[in-house]
């Protein structure tokens, strides 16, 4: 049977996600694919249609699709407020995610403002993202609010990303 989450549980559950964003954001290809387990299911669900990728390859693909954009470039991604619940082999988390993206001399603008929806799993060498979705910050997880309905709101995919492989890509 499965123990409580630890504090040590926690703690290495932040520092993999923010392991993630340090690695997306400098480029570390490598140490992008090492945050996930080898199965794992990656889904960008802001766009028309979402995309996927699963397993080592296709992450590689996405992390090197987005180093080797020049748009991206002084990119950071920055995760807060995690809440993260489960036990000593499985854990779940959500959190908040915004993207800034630096352009000369500012101002720089936010280019994502949304929400990570995570599924972990502990292996024998540490935690692992086992399903990561990207969410917007819209539509469901803001349905009880004044003036919203819940809907799922998508924007068109943008053109920087038209290149981008992945199952569901246009």
């Amino acid at each position: 049977m499965a123990g409580t989450l630890t504090a040590d549980d926690r703690h290495a559950i932040h520092e993999l996600i923010y392991g993630y964003a340090w690695a997306l954001d400098t480029g570390d290809v490598d140490g992008f694919v090492s945050c996930f387990s080898e199965d794992a299911l990656l889904v960008w669900d802001a766009f028309e249609e979402p995309t996927e990728w699963r397993g080592a390859e296709e992450l590689r693909g996405f992390a090197s699709f987005l180093r080797d954009l020049p748009t991206t470039a002084g990119r950071q991604h920055h995760v807060s407020n995690i809440i993260v619940r489960g036990d000593n082999q499985a854990a779940t988390a959500v959190s908040y995610v915004t993207v800034v993206l630096r352009q000369g001399d500012g101002p720089h603008p936010t280019t994502v403002m949304g929400w990570y929806d995570d599924a972990f799993v502990r292996l024998p060498d540490g935690w692992r993202i086992a399903r990561r979705v990207i969410r917007d910050w819209s539509g469901p997880v803001l349905a009880k609010l004044a003036g919203q309905t819940g809907e799922r709101v998508v924007r068109p995919r943008p053109a920087a990303l038209a290149g981008m492989k992945g199952r569901g890509a246009a």
